[in-house]
């Protein structure tokens, strides 16, 4: 959707707070309050905060832009730097980052998997909504905006960003669509619940919901996607999902997802989905 003019100049006015109600107000009055729900824009609660876990393995080139990304939403946030056991430089530049206020970091003195990372990110999670951003820039933050907002609204109780099912994104090689696509739709089978993307990163989960079963949780790998859906599924929680941009990175730029983490995937449909039924 293209804005007019006018309306980018509000959205982008370094001095107006995007997330207040007087902001919101000024735009309903602007283009109506239609118009403002399919933008996404809307009112936060009273001292919000949004917990944003960020799993770090070597990537000491992009973790600082990522943050100044995060930051750039401009919302109430605490952000969580898990550094997994990197060997890059990345631990330079956390040091850097953790002098601010809003940033915690944890170290892994040994890798352990993002799955293991993630689990260490929510212990120190303290905000109202917990949300999983990568360090490597395949996710776009300000994607933020459309999955807060059936949560806030309380329509949703756990909303994921879908890379799959709209044209807003760059296309993926056809065995990673493929991929996913199959792991998705077993996933769902065994779940019991239909999604169209159970890998995405985004996963936007209410601190209250996440807390009853965080304990629980074991995955040290990528198999956290499947056994964390699980988990949540089998509490009756209402999902929903909206769409994110992704932009893929190759393995020579640094993703670290195999062939491997595929057939865990598989293994973890089974220990958490069927198994669980």
């Amino acid at each position: 959707m293209t804005l007019p003019n006018k309306v980018q100049q509000q959205l982008t006015e370094q001095t107006a707070n995007p997330w207040s109600a007087e902001f919101v107000e000024r735009m309903e009055r602007l283009v109506g309050k239609d118009a403002c729900r399919r933008l996404a824009i809307f009112a936060l609660p009273a001292d919000f905060v949004l917990s944003v876990v960020v799993p770090v393995y070597n990537e000491a080139l992009t973790v600082a832009s990522v943050v100044d990304l995060l930051r750039e939403t401009k919302l109430p946030m605490q952000i969580i730097l898990i550094d997994d056991g990197s060997t890059d430089g990345t631990d330079e530049a956390l040091k850097t980052l953790e002098e601010a206020d809003d940033v915690t970091v944890v170290r892994h003195q040994k890798n352990q998997g993002k799955g293991a990372a993630i689990r260490s990110g929510f212990q120190h999670a303290t905000g109202d909504i917990v949300v999983i951003q990568d360090a490597d820039q395949e996710y776009s933050p300000s994607d933020f905006r459309l999955l807060l907002q059936p949560l806030i609204a309380q329509e949703a109780d756990i909303c994921y960003g879908t890379r799959y099912g709209h044209h807003d994104r760059q296309l993926s090689p056809w065995w990673h669509q493929m991929v996913n696509g199959m792991i998705t739709m077993l996933a769902s089978i065994a779940i019991g619940v239909r999604f169209s993307d159970v890998e995405t990163c985004y996963k936007m989960i209410p601190r209250k919901h996440l807390e009853s079963i965080a304990d629980g949780l074991k995955e040290n790998r990528f198999g956290i996607e499947i056994e964390l859906t699980a988990k949540l599924a089998r509490k009756r929680l209402r999902f929903t999902e909206r769409p994110i941009r992704y932009q893929h990175r190759w393995y020579d730029e640094g993703k670290k997802i195999g062939w491997r983490d595929g057939v865990s995937a598989l293994w973890c449909i089974f220990k958490y989905g069927l198994l669980r039924r």
